[in-house]
């Protein structure tokens, strides 16, 4: 513990149900240490950093604190800024300015490269700083993490909405289309099944971008399941790819929206969900065909939380300062599970986390590419929590009819 100076925290990317859980978490377990002077928290991550927009999270009450750790989404606001190099350097120099000694960045494998670069510079012009990245996202694709936070909370939240659509669905049959967050990990829509529990049950067919996307056989797979069911529900990943890796929602459909970064844009149109709409209208007979697009309501939807994932949330937070100020480390705090089910926190070098991308299993996927398996069930299943919603048929002998046709 040689270093002396304030703690930052900052967050960063979108926003998820326990982001908080991690902030606070850092900031009660720095303020336990006699080498820190202050805890600041940077409103709307590197931006804020940057533009030195502060707040002194020493004079928070622990009551206040725990209150913002049960709330969804970013208490601290959040920034889709990538800095380059330059960008970074100004960072550095209001780092040094503050006397921030310890830097608590939480966000996804971008959030880690920025952490890498900042570090990389104080490291340049000696100035003694740790660096830590806290890890989160809802789409589960940071590597070496054998899942990140934020995932759990998110994913009981499309099987909890993929079991409600279920119960509608077998009550006034036809297809449904849930379109799900994952541009190019699947792991989200792939948690639709979690809580399935009859044989019959929806969704019946889930395609994720780790596999190749082919409308011929979509169709097919679409007949095949409304003509043993009477039904059909799919979840589909919002990142699904043909065979040469272009998205299909630019693949189906004319006019392509981008985002800042010239990514096709994924997420909040619904195009995809109206396209593969209109795909089944055109070339099956089945008329009663409906749609919805998740989009922000997996993120931070109120009521819908993993206990799991609050506890693991603020946990690899606490982890994470003492890394830093205990063993004086700087680097990315990942998850390991161990045994069934517990996990263990690791700290890795930012490098191997840095901007690099996790996919889902070839063993999660099943052989067709039109469904997950069992294997997938077992890993995800402990992340969505305890106290699962009760999901129940009546279950009546049918009576005998007296009118016979």
């Amino acid at each position: 513990m040689s270093l002396k100076g304030k703690v930052l925290i900052a967050q960063s990317g979108g926003p998820t149900h326990v982001i908080n859980n991690s902030f606070v978490g850092a900031a009660l377990e720095a303020r336990k240490y006699a080498n820190v002077t202050k805890v600041y928290g940077a409103l709307a991550g590197v931006e804020g950093i940057a533009n030195e927009d502060f707040i002194d999270l020493s004079s928070a009450t622990i009551n206040n604190l725990n209150e913002v750790a049960a709330t969804p989404s970013s208490g601290l606001l959040s920034s889709r800024l990538k800095p380059d190099a330059a960008y970074c350097e100004k960072v550095v120099e209001v780092l040094k300015a503050h006397n921030i000694r310890f830097l608590f960045y939480i966000g996804g494998n971008d959030s880690s490269d920025t952490v890498r670069i900042v570090k990389e510079f104080a490291d340049k012009q000696g100035y003694d700083m740790e660096a830590v990245h806290i890890p989160k996202t809802i789409d589960n694709d940071l590597v070496i993490n054998d899942h990140a936070p934020g995932f759990g909370s998110a994913a009981r939240f499309v099987a909890s909405a993929f079991a409600g659509v279920n119960l509608d669905n077998r009550a006034l049959a036809g297809v449904y289309i849930g379109v799900v967050m994952g541009r190019h990990a699947g792991f989200l829509t792939g948690a639709s099944v979690l809580m399935k529990k009859y044989p019959d049950d929806g969704p019946h067919l889930v395609y994720v971008p780790e596999r190749e996307f082919n409308t011929e056989k979509f169709i097919s797979d679409v007949k095949e399941t409304y003509n043993k069911y009477g039904r059909c529900i799919i979840a589909v990943s919002e990142g699904i790819q043909d065979a040469d890796g272009e998205a299909m929602v630019a693949k189906l459909q004319e006019n392509v929206e981008v985002d800042d970064h010239g990514n096709v844009q994924l997420s909040g149109t619904g195009a995809l969900g109206d396209l593969l709409v209109k795909l089944i209208k055109e070339n099956t007979d089945i008329k009663r065909v409906r749609t919805d697009t998740f989009g922000y309501l997996q993120r931070s939807f109120v009521g819908v939380v993993s206990d799991v994932d609050q506890k693991e949330a603020r946990e690899v937070a606490e982890r994470a300062v003492q890394f830093a100020l205990i063993d004086g480390k700087s680097g990315s705090v990942v998850i390991k599970r161990i045994g069934d089910y517990a996990v263990n926190y690791e700290l890795v070098e930012l490098v191997e986390i840095a901007a690099k991308t996790k996919l889902m299993a070839n063993e999660f996927i099943n052989e067709a590419g039109n469904n997950v398996t069992k294997a997938f069930v077992e890993y995800a299943k402990p992340l969505i929590g305890s106290n699962l919603p009760i999901i129940a048929r009546v279950n009546a002998p049918r009576v005998e009819k007296i009118i016979k046709k």
